[in-house]
């Protein structure tokens, strides 16, 4: 008889996994071992002098975790939060940090060939943060190194190392 864990682990040898999500009328996906849980959108408590990007702090089972607006972070337009707004709570560098997103699709399985990289583009673009383009039938994913991004300079939100 055929373990199913033995299974699934066969079938996607080779692939890595996303969590896909929506910000605005785009699709990204983000490694499925960096999320920890996903809840829907609650009030946050704000912090002064915080950039707007980030929302605020929620109390996650006695964790004080920072709260980060991804539609804002991403210059996305109007924010509206309704019934479908979810954040996605990450573990990154042994940091809890939470991100809002519009809603959460799926979780998909992309093996090398479906992941194609960044286009150049000019340098007012800021595609650091973006490992590649995912290609599932007549999606296109845009596939983000959530961990370089929540580790960066700007996010502040990781204590510099000290030289």
């Amino acid at each position: 008889m055929v373990n199913p864990k033995q299974q699934t682990e066969t079938a996607h040898a080779g692939s890595r996994e996303f969590l896909t999500f929506t910000l605005g009328k785009e699709e990204y996906g983000i490694d499925i071992l960096k999320v920890q849980e996903i809840r829907g959108y609650d009030i946050v408590t704000s912090i002064a002098n915080t950039p707007a990007f980030i929302k605020g702090v929620i109390n996650l089972r006695g964790v004080i975790v920072p709260i980060v607006d991804m539609r804002i972070k991403f210059n996305l337009g109007n924010v509206e939060y309704n019934e479908f707004t979810v954040v996605i709570i990450l573990n990154v560098v042994e940091r809890v940090v939470g991100i809002v997103v519009d809603s959460v699709s799926d979780v998909v399985a992309l093996n090398s060939e479906q992941i194609r990289s960044a286009p150049n583009f000019s340098s007012r673009l800021d595609t650091q943060f973006i490992m590649g383009l995912g290609a599932l039938d007549e999606r296109m994913l845009i596939l983000v190194d959530i961990e370089k991004l929540m580790t960066s300079r700007e996010m502040e939100l990781v204590d510099e190392v000290s030289a």
